[in-house]
């Protein structure tokens, strides 16, 4: 079994657009979704390259920060 790595909101927000689902790859400083804070479009990404292996937020739901929004498996 792979490290798991958790994504984190750095700051609360409302996510606008999840682009990535559970099962997809992503490379290392890849995209993973657009959240809204502070009046701003802010981009999350990847910390690391794997397999997303949960997705824990919808678009239009609020995050806390430092909530858990992705989970990725390397």
């Amino acid at each position: 079994m792979g490290t798991e790595t958790e994504v984190r909101a750095q700051m609360p927000g409302k996510i606008l657009n999840v682009k990535k689902n559970v099962g997809d790859k992503v490379e290392s400083e890849e995209e993973l979704m657009i959240m809204e804070a502070m009046k701003m479009e802010l981009p999350v990404f990847a910390p690391c390259a794997g397999t997303i292996k949960e997705v824990k937020v919808k678009a239009g739901e609020s995050a806390a920060a430092n909530m858990i929004l992705f989970v990725i498996e390397s």
